[in-house]
């Protein structure tokens, strides 16, 4: 039987592996002028699908009902398999296996699609919040960071693959996306089991490695993302690097498995050298044995770990204000400050990036798969940004609240969107991008902290599901809007749009929201700001 702390570090691992091809609605942008053409849809019409994923949000609910009643690997498995039917008959009416489904069949596939990931996300959640008490915004953030990447990823393979066909494209990313997350649910599945952890206790070395082998997987999906735009090494390349580094945090279980296996063995030793008894102990637990005696297992292994567990008060722990359910989070202004906080900011830069295929083209710029990869990398490093700052700086005076955070995360996109009217090049285009990629990303992964800060985690599961509920509602209404103006800038055939205009009244109106939303989140800082003082 693995020591709890071996496990602990597997179920993290799983989490990560499933938050690395959960994303599978961001990697829409790369294929959805294919899809346009190939449905012969109008832009109206397009942006309903890009609605659609996000619509499958409004039913997350029953995913967290289900992690209350059911066994998280069979929630898992349900998710995926969702997922599977609603991306896989979609690939097979594009490759002409299913002939007679209408455009609202496939509008309702991609709800069913998009529910799928609601329930991945929850078990990832639920499980990294269970597993971690202590460090719950550390390992949330660290595995959520990930989910950034799987437009990266599958974007690479289908360049890899399908590079000699445009619109065989847009069946890669379809199979992928329905066959993908289904294989690695199965894999993942009987790594997520719960252990119980004392909340006090705070796992330090881990973490430290994680966080390098985090920070080297965001800085090379970077950098192929800048080396795709600029015709650089070929996909493949990419693809068996980012395989390689997916499969490295495996080293932290391997490793406290090993040493515990080894200090066992010198248990065994010295009980009989020097008739004493040495405990059980884990890669978390030293200190009966003498400083030479570690060092000489440290080198060994031939890795640099502190192997110390800390027993003091974790600052990394705000309890919750209170417990409450459903039917009463709605009745607090806080709630609903938080609501349109978000659907002003990570719902909004999700909105931009649904529709960067189109901005893309209306701008002349062809590569629009090197954007997607491109934000979806910055995004990568918005989600790790707060888990870094979290684990790093919490002891320090200087650091902010998350509410506050959230305030001034929003700003800089509002000025991104700015920046798009203002200046035309491409260059305005990728740093934008870059921007609200990092942005939303951050805010996305802050809210899953500041969801059980606020409303407590006993209702965690369902409580942050009826929260995300705003992306479906801000999807709709900011995609819709962008749609109809974008139509009606339109100067060619089937409504498409060339040139500034085709966004800039949109661009406008979505950085005013974005204004608007950093004023809300402030009012949330001063409302929460004797709540959140308690850390310091």
């Amino acid at each position: 039987m693995p020591p709890s702390t071996t496990i602990q570090w597997l179920s993290l691992v799983g989490t990560i592996w499933l938050q690395s091809i959960s994303g599978t609605n961001t990697d829409f942008p790369a294929y959805s002028s294919q899809l346009k053409q190939l449905l012969s849809i109008s832009q109206v019409q397009l942006n309903n699908l890009a609605f659609a994923s996000d619509a499958g949000k409004l039913f997350g609910w029953f995913s967290g009902i289900a992690a209350v009643h059911l066994p998280l690997w069979l929630v898992l498995l349900i998710g995926s398999t969702l997922g599977m039917i609603g991306y896989g008959l979609q690939y097979l009416f594009l490759i002409e296996k299913i002939s007679s489904l209408t455009y609202w069949q496939f509008f309702f596939l991609t709800v069913l699609a998009g529910n799928s990931i609601c329930w991945i996300n929850t078990v990832c959640y639920v499980m990294t919040i269970r597993n971690f008490p202590s460090d719950r915004q550390v390992a949330v953030g660290l595995s959520t960071s990930y989910a950034s990447l799987t437009a990266k990823i599958f974007t690479n393979i289908v360049e890899w693959v399908f590079s000699s066909s445009a619109m065989k494209k847009a069946e890669g990313y379809l199979l992928l996306n329905s066959m993908v997350p289904l294989g690695v649910s199965m894999i993942t599945a009987p790594l997520l089991r719960e252990v119980k952890v004392e909340k006090e206790k705070r796992i330090k070395g881990g973490f430290i490695v994680l966080f390098v082998i985090t920070i080297v997987t965001g800085i090379y999906a970077v950098i192929g993302s800048l080396g795709m735009i600029s015709n650089g090494l070929s996909p493949w390349i990419h693809v068996v690097g980012m395989v390689v580094l997916l499969v490295t945090p495996l080293v932290i279980p391997l490793v406290t498995w090993v040493i515990r296996v080894s200090l066992e063995k010198k248990s065994w030793w010295t009980n009989s050298m020097r008739e004493r008894r040495i405990y059980d102990l884990s890669v978390d637990e030293v200190g009966v044995l003498s400083r030479i005696e570690i060092d000489q297992i440290k080198e060994a292994l031939g890795i640099e770990l502190e192997l110390e567990m800390e027993l003091e008060e974790d600052v990394n722990i705000i309890e919750a204000k209170e417990e409450i359910g459903v039917k009463l989070m709605v009745q607090r202004l806080d709630f609903w400050l938080y609501f349109f906080v978000y659907m002003s900011g990570c719902t909004l830069g999700l909105v931009y990036l649904n529709n960067l295929g189109q901005v893309a083209e209306s701008r002349g710029h062809s590569r629009t798969s090197s954007l997607v990869s491109l934000s979806s990398s910055f995004g990568f490093f918005g989600r790790l940004l707060p888990s870094l700052l979290d684990h790093f700086f919490s002891k320090s005076r200087y650091m902010m609240s998350r509410t506050a955070l959230i305030a001034t995360l929003m700003v800089p996109m509002a000025g991104a969107f700015f920046l798009l009217i203002l200046s035309p090049t491409n260059l305005s285009l990728y740093i934008s991008t870059a921007i609200i990629g990092v942005c939303t990303g951050a805010i996305s992964s802050i809210a899953v902290s500041v969801t059980p800060e606020l409303f407590g985690t006993k209702n965690f599961s369902v409580n942050h599901n009826v929260v995300v509920a705003n992306i479906p509602m801000g999807s709709f209404l900011f995609g819709y809007m962008a749609a109809i103006l974008y139509q009606k800038a339109g100067h060619e055939g089937h409504g498409k749009c060339m040139g500034e205009e085709c966004y800039r009244t949109t661009f406008i109106i979505w950085g005013c929201i974005c204004s608007l939303g950093s004023i809300l989140a402030f009012i949330l800082y001063l409302r929460t700001r004797k709540f959140y003082s308690k850390r310091f």
